[in-house]
C-alpha cells in the first residue's frame, strides 16, 4: 500500500465479507469465522491541488473532505475515517476520488466497512503489516461508530483487510488472532439476500447492552460455559448470553467439520447457530427463517443461517457444487488492496 503516495493516480479496492458463523460474539471477544468475498468497494483517486473531494457512482453526491457531514448518505463515512486519521497525525493527500460497489447495501454484506476501508487507504493509510492491519480495522470501527451510532465489534473491518482466496478467518475478537480456515473445492457457499435492513435504529445497541450487562455478572462470555449462566436472573440477559457461549462453541465446532470435510455436520451446527438467533438472541424474522428453511429442504444444501448483525438482511448456505439453489455464489478473497 505504500507505493501508492509515489503515483499520480491509482486505484484501491476492499472487500465485502460473509460471516459463516459467529454472530453477536464479537463484540464480546468471541469466535467469528467470516470470509472475504469477491464483492466489494473500489476508490479511483488522482492526486489534486485542490482540497480532497469524493464523488459515487450511484448518486449526484459530492463530499468535500471539510465540509460539515451530512448523516443521510455515504458522506459521513468520509468525514469519520477522514477525521480519525488526522487525529492519528496522518497526512493525508490531496485527491479526486470516485466510489464505485459491487455490494448491494443493506444486504448484511459488510458494505459500510468494506467502503471505511477502502477510504482510508484512498488517503494513504497503510496496511501492510499484521500491526497496520489490525490497527487501520480498529479505526475504522471507530469511523463505524462515529458515523453510524452503531457499536459495532471488529470483526468485518478485520475481515476486509486481512481476508485470504480459498479461506475463512477464525478471528478471536479478544487476542485478534486470526488463523486461516480453507474453504474446501467440493463445496459451495451461497449467499441469499432476502431483505434490506440498517442496523442503525435496529435494536443492535440494545443487545450490546445486554450482553455487556451479563459480562458484569458472570465476566466475559468468551470464557464462560453454561452453568454460570445460573447466576443470571434477568431471563432475557440469560437468553442472550447463553446465545454468544454457544455461539463460540459452534465456531470451533464449525471450523473441525470443515477441517474434516464433515460437510453434513458443518450444514447441522450453521442449523444450530441459526436457531439460537431466531430463539435466544431473537434477531431473525420470519421472512429470514422461512428463507433458510427453503434452503435447506434443496437436496444437496448441508445447512443454511442467517448471518450478518440481523433483522434482515441476507442467509447463506453451504452446498453441494451441484446442489440447485438460488443465490450469489461468492468466493473467498484477499483482503482490502491497491489495484493499480
Amino acid at each position: 500500500m505504500n507505493e501508492s503516495r509515489t503515483l499520480t493516480q491509482g486505484k484501491v479496492w476492499a472487500p465485502g465479507r460473509v460471516n459463516l458463523i459467529g454472530d453477536h460474539t464479537d463484540y464480546t471477544g468471541g469466535l467469528v469465522l467470516p470470509m472475504a468475498i469477491d464483492l466489494g468497494t473500489t476508490i479511483t483517486w488522482q492526486l489534486t491541488n485542490t482540497p480532497s473531494r469524493f464523488s459515487s457512482d450511484v448518486d449526484d453526491v459530492v463530499v468535500a473532505l471539510y465540509d460539515e457531514p451530512q448523516s443521510s448518505h455515504w458522506g459521513r463515512y468520509v468525514h469519520a475515517v477522514a477525521q480519525l486519521l488526522e487525529q492519528r497525525r496522518h497526512k493525508s493527500p490531496q485527491i479526486l476520488a470516485t466510489i464505485s460497489s459491487t455490494l448491494p447495501i443493506g444486504s448484511g454484506l459488510s458494505s459500510s466497512a468494506s467502503l471505511e476501508v477502502a477510504i482510508a487507504l484512498s488517503l494513504g493509510a497503510h496496511a501492510g503489516t499484521r500491526d497496520e492491519i489490525i490497527a487501520l480495522a480498529q479505526l475504522c470501527q471507530q469511523a463505524e461508530h462515529a458515523a453510524t451510532g452503531v457499536p459495532c465489534g471488529i470483526m468485518d473491518q478485520l475481515i476486509v483487510l486481512a481476508g485470504q482466496s480459498k479461506h475463512a478467518l477464525l478471528i478471536d475478537c479478544s487476542t485478534l488472532e486470526m488463523t486461516p480456515v480453507r474453504i474446501p473445492a467440493d463445496v459451495k457457499i451461497v449467499v441469499q439476500f432476502i431483505a434490506p435492513r440498517t442496523l442503525a435504529g435496529s435494536a443492535y445497541a440494545d443487545r450490546v447492552a445486554q450482553c455487556a450487562r451479563a459480562q458484569e455478572i458472570i465476566g466475559p462470555l468468551r470464557s464462560a460455559n453454561t452453568t454460570d449462566l445460573e447466576a443470571i436472573d434477568d431471563p432475557t440477559v440469560k437468553k442472550y448470553a447463553l446465545h454468544v457461549i454457544t455461539e463460540n462453541e459452534r465456531v470451533q465446532e464449525f471450523c473441525s467439520a470443515m477441517t474434516d470435510c464433515d460437510f453434513a455436520q458443518a450444514g447441522l451446527i450453521m442449523v444450530d447457530s441459526h436457531n439460537s438467533l431466531r430463539d435466544n438472541f431473537a434477531v431473525s424474522t420470519d421472512q429470514m427463517n422461512a428463507a433458510v428453511l427453503e434452503a435447506r429442504a434443496i437436496p444437496g444444501v448441508y445447512g443454511a443461517r442467517m448471518t450478518g448483525g440481523g433483522f434482515g438482511g441476507c442467509i447463506v448456505a453451504l452446498a453441494d457444487p451441484d446442489a440447485k439453489i438460488d443465490g450469489l455464489i461468492v468466493e473467498a478473497s484477499n483482503g482490502a488492496r491497491l489495484l493499480e
